[in-house]
């Protein structure tokens, strides 16, 4: 009977410290030929998955005792289990024996489902680092097991919502540790490893998408102006008869003048004369065109499902004028509006390497200047001409989105003429002014979205945190260019500040 113990306590002793391959059956150890050693897969909580692990007939206090050993755990056998111990009765409590086969397990896994499926439980004492194994009481609440989980990728605090639905148990409980990427998991067993699956997961590396965009702004602006134009003759002269030869004031005081008259004027030829502002017009001969380009390539990188930002343009100062009262004194702000092209890119990478692309596109322009009349005062209020466009497309990785469209034509025609002369076939070109105006404003925009592959990243060579910068700074500014005086030059390079 020993020697049929000692054989079975072999066997299993073999069995847990052989990794063996799968569908092959377990060989017992000898002392004569020892078990073939091969490199065990290690788990995320660092205990090796053993292969096979199998028992045949086999106490079962003995297979506690290989698996406890297997994974490094120490334990007692609560006396209450009572195995080769007289109950109530006096009658000696058997042990049963096991035989079991077990594949692709740690040893702590196959030692929980063990005493698990046997009703014992594995209570640990932190103080003396032994565990107890003891009977499992079925009415008693499965008890608490705190893990700190290390996260690669993912943000605690967005990642402890999705954690929070897989802990059934009112007890259990999640914190999330912002400084260091960590999370406290306070949860029963089973729930511990709903949570390592769920991180496993959703704690996975964000992909990447490169935006390359290029703004093209264009704006043309011809101007004609042919013709002569006779406004500053005839759009408001003004007349004066007979005061030339008149006494000064004799025209606004009739006393005055009747007395002059009385007194023996004399008629002056020089008051019957008519005076007018004089024949002014304007010759106007001339073509003018602008054209101006504006091209932007920026470019940048963002997280998948974050948005991207460009914004190219100028801060326009605006003035903002409070009127003063009987109590308050009126003063003056300066505001600053931003007349850029503003390019919002949100990137979603979808199935078969397509990216999903939500552009928001904005210009803003200066318009026209208007009065305003605050308190009795005159005030130029800027006015601002605006373009949006907001559309969500679909395209594969690597191809390029154009969006145009954004055309702002202001055309203006003018003609000033004289009534009848302006008219005659010819010679009316001689009393003709006309003037055409063009503005026209075309925005387009290429957009090029690229997911970025791990090979896509570089690594720069650079000693630059490992070396101490030098004190000196060159300078090539020799007397000749230079505001400073020779001699301070020839000081300054011998207590080392420069080099040539």
């Amino acid at each position: 009977m020993k020697a049929k113990f000692a054989l079975m306590t072999l066997i299993g002793l073999s069995a847990c410290t052989v990794a063996l391959a799968q569908n092959e059956p377990a060989a017992p150890a000898t002392p004569d030929t020892p078990p073939a050693a091969s490199t065990p897969e290690v788990t995320p909580t660092g205990s090796a998955v053993i292969p096979l692990i199998q028992f045949q007939d086999v106490p079962l206090t003995t297979a506690i005792d290989n698996l406890a050993r297997q994974a490094g755990i120490n334990y007692i056998l609560d006396p209450q289990v009572g195995y080769g111990q007289p109950d109530e009765r006096g009658q000696i409590k058997a042990q049963p024996n096991i035989s079991i086969r077990w594949e692709n397990l740690t040893a702590e896994q196959a030692l929980n489902a063990l005493i698990t499926t046997y009703g014992l439980q594995l209570v640990s004492d932190t103080k003396t680092g032994i565990s107890r194994v003891t009977i499992k009481d079925p009415a008693a609440a499965e008890p608490l097991v705190t893990k700190i989980v290390q996260l690669k990728f993912a943000s605690p605090s967005n990642i402890v919502a999705s954690v929070q639905t897989v802990l059934v148990d009112k007890r259990s409980k999640v914190i999330a540790d912002t400084r260091t990427s960590q999370l406290v998991v306070s949860a029963t067993e089973k729930e511990q490893e709903a949570v390592d699956l769920l991180i496993t997961r959703l704690d996975t590396q964000t992909k990447q998408v490169l935006i390359e965009a290029k703004i093209l702004e264009t704006t043309l602006n011809p101007k004609t102006q042919k013709g002569i134009d006779w406004s500053g003759t005839l759009k408001a002269q003004n007349f004066h008869f007979g005061n030339n030869g008149l006494p000064s004031g004799a025209l606004n005081n009739p006393g005055v003048l009747m007395n002059d008259l009385a007194g023996g004027f004399t008629f002056n030829p020089a008051a019957a004369f008519l005076d007018a502002d004089g024949v002014s017009a304007a010759l106007s001969f001339l073509n003018s065109s602008g054209d101006t380009k504006v091209v932007s390539e920026p470019r940048m990188v963002t997280l998948d499902n974050q948005k991207a930002t460009i914004d190219v343009g100028l801060l326009y100062p605006i003035v903002n004028v409070t009127a003063g009262t009987a109590n308050t004194t009126g003063g003056s702000q300066i505001s600053y509006s931003n007349l850029t092209v503003n390019l919002d890119v949100t990137p979603r990478i979808a199935a078969n390497n397509y990216i999903e692309l939500n552009v928001k596109q904005g210009v803003l322009r200066l318009g026209p200047s208007y009065q305003s009349t605050v308190a009795g005062v005159i005030n130029d209020v800027d006015s601002f001409y605006t373009r949006k466009l907001d559309t969500t497309v679909l395209i594969p990785s690597g191809n390029t989105l154009v969006m145009g469209g954004l055309i702002q034509d202001e055309k203006l025609n003018n003609s000033t003429k004289v009534p009848v002369l302006g008219d005659i076939p010819g010679l009316g070109l001689l009393f003709r002014k006309d003037s055409k105006e063009l503005n026209r404003q075309n925005l387009t925009i290429f957009i090029t979205p690229t997911v970025v592959e791990d090979e896509d990243f570089q690594p720069t060579q650079t000693d630059y945190l490992k070396t101490t910068p030098g004190l000196k700074v060159t300078d090539d500014w020799s007397w000749w260019d230079s505001g400073k005086s020779a001699g301070d030059i020839r000081k300054e390079k011998r207590e080392g500040a420069f080099r040539d």
